[in-house]
């Protein structure tokens, strides 16, 4: 018999900064600067805990580089962390998105999907530069790769900073709104997994899948709710329905889905620092479904440090995997 999702409380829907969050305040879509966040993974965590999140997952493009930095940054602050990645995915030459929270960091077959997509990102933004260029706009992929961490995964952002560094813009919005959208003649593909796949690989790896912003206002093709249903069926857990990306009728949409398929709901900032206008904890998830998601792991990775609930006992418990 299928349940419907637990209820989520203290949420802003389209993305206004909210400052009355019951505690625990649990964000759980962030990224550092080992993708296309700006900021490292430990600063990451001390921000989390200057804006008063609780619980904060670490999700970064096609990597898990960043998870021992922000372990080590959540026991110093005070912040539960969940440690995941954000997957990209294909669908029918439409761009998605899989959270993956609490994988096993050693599974093979993950990892190795995770490296040819971050292999394929590299080669990508260099045409992607060439493009721009032979029109004319000022940027070199040298000023590209200089934006670009140490082992961190390559992607459009990088460019933006590029063109940020080089004085032609202000912020990243403005290179995403005039060259760097899907539907850009600049744009070039990377190679991402198909989306059931990628839940699968994320379920065998003893983690938890979770489809982000999946009816953003922002993707160029719509999602299909065909394709939820066979990820579903795949193994999918839940839907983040709280995005900045989502208005009312993106949450009345995913809300209804979610009852329907036997799923839950989450609720993120997909913070990025300066990258992006989304602030921590904009939108937050509510404690049991941060509890259903632990429960449908495998144990292989745990939430790191603790929480207190209504000013009582929390978990106390810091992370041994």
């Amino acid at each position: 018999m299928r349940r419907s999702p637990p209820t989520l409380g203290n949420v802003t829907p389209t993305g206004t900064a909210g400052t009355d969050h019951a505690r625990p305040v649990i964000d759980l879509h962030t990224h550092s600067s080992v993708s296309d966040g700006t900021e490292t993974p430990a600063a990451l965590l001390a921000a989390a805990a200057t804006a008063g999140v609780d619980v904060l997952a670490i999700t970064d493009h096609d990597t898990i580089a960043g998870w021992d930095e922000a372990t080590a940054a959540a026991r110093e602050h005070g912040v539960a962390l969940v440690r995941g990645i954000e997957i990209s995915c294909a669908w029918r030459y439409t761009s998605i998105h899989l959270l993956g929270y609490l994988p096993d960091p050693g599974y093979r077959p993950l990892l190795e999907e995770l490296a040819r997509a971050r292999d394929s990102r590299a080669t990508r933004l260099e045409r992607m530069v060439e493009r721009m260029a032979a029109d004319g706009i000022p940027l070199t992929y040298e000023e590209v790769l200089a934006q670009v961490s140490a082992g961190a995964t390559p992607g459009r952002p990088h460019i933006a900073d590029a063109l940020i560094a080089n004085g032609t813009i202000e912020h990243r919005d403005e290179a995403f709104r005039e060259w760097l959208g899907d539907d850009s003649p600049y744009y070039v593909g990377h190679y991402a997994p198909d989306a059931v796949r990628a839940v699968e690989l994320v379920r065998a790896a003893g983690g938890v899948p979770v489809l982000a912003h999946p009816f953003t206002r922002t993707r160029s093709g719509a999602l299909d709710d065909a394709l939820i249903v066979r990820m579903r069926e795949a193994g999918l857990v839940g839907l983040e329905a709280y995005h900045r990306d989502h208005g009312p009728e993106e949450v009345a949409h995913a809300t209804e889905l979610a009852a329907r398929l036997g799923l839950v709901l989450t609720g993120s900032s997909d913070y990025h620092g300066t990258g992006k206008r989304n602030r921590l904890g904009e939108n937050t998830t509510a404690p049991e479904v941060l509890d259903a998601i632990e429960a449908a792991s495998s144990g292989a990775t745990e939430v790191c440090a603790r929480w207190a609930r209504g000013g009582g006992e929390g978990r106390s418990r810091y992370c041994m995997r």
